[in-house]
């Protein structure tokens, strides 16, 4: 999800304290949304077996108001970057949404500028025939698998919402994670290692007989 919080309030002169301002009403706001950041990222941190897909990450990303190192604003906004594993009651998550936004006091809404609601999950059990093959593959290369739910977004998304399977996968192994960082990298090795990995399990994969539901 992202969205992005307004907030409306008393504008007046800078030298004077205005009451009920939209600054205020925003402090509030963002108070609540970090705190709910705070307890997820010590839940992820104290409950060992969890990993970032496990949890709901937020960040405040942008900040916007005011016109006059002299003024009020009237208006000021934030937007927020909200990443939400599958498993989380998205009705819920939303009226909580409403609630921070409703006791930081009058005039604050929200909108939404993304919003995905599908949460269809690709099986990874073994009677599952394009994970058996898949693992079945990287499993007769020594690859060892750990499987996660992806803590960003990938196209597989749009794939899953039409009602077809999806496994996100990468060689990349012995990386470090860099996404939108300085200096992206990838070891040569790491790279012509990838390569020969696909070029096992692209076949293996193509080889899948059409399920009944595909004939």
């Amino acid at each position: 999800m992202w969205i992005k919080v307004k907030v409306e309030g008393n504008p007046g002169h800078g030298s004077r304290f205005i009451e009920d301002t939209a600054a205020e009403k925003l402090h509030r706001v963002i108070t609540s949304f970090l705190e709910f950041r705070e307890r997820e990222k010590q839940r992820l941190k104290s409950e060992k077996h969890l990993t970032l897909g496990d949890v709901t990450s937020l960040n405040l990303t942008m900040l916007n108001g005011g016109i006059s190192f002299n003024v009020v604003p009237s208006e000021m906004s934030a937007a927020f970057d909200i990443r939400l594993p599958p498993t989380v009651d998205l009705k819920a998550f939303e009226e909580q949404l409403t609630a921070w936004c409703r006791a930081a006091g009058e005039g604050v809404t929200y909108e939404f500028h993304q919003k995905y609601t599908d949460q269809s999950m690709t099986s990874t059990e073994e009677s599952d025939p394009w994970w058996k093959v898949f693992s079945g593959t990287c499993g007769d290369m020594n690859i060892k698998l750990k499987c996660e739910i992806f803590p960003a977004a990938t196209d597989s998304r749009y794939i899953r919402a039409a009602g077809h399977p999806a496994i996100g996968f990468s060689p990349m192994n012995h990386t470090p994670i860099l996404l939108h960082d300085h200096n992206e990298f990838l070891n040569e090795q790491v790279f012509l290692r990838g390569i020969e990995i696909y070029a096992r399990l692209i076949p293996a994969l193509a080889s899948v007989p059409p399920l009944q539901t595909e004939a």
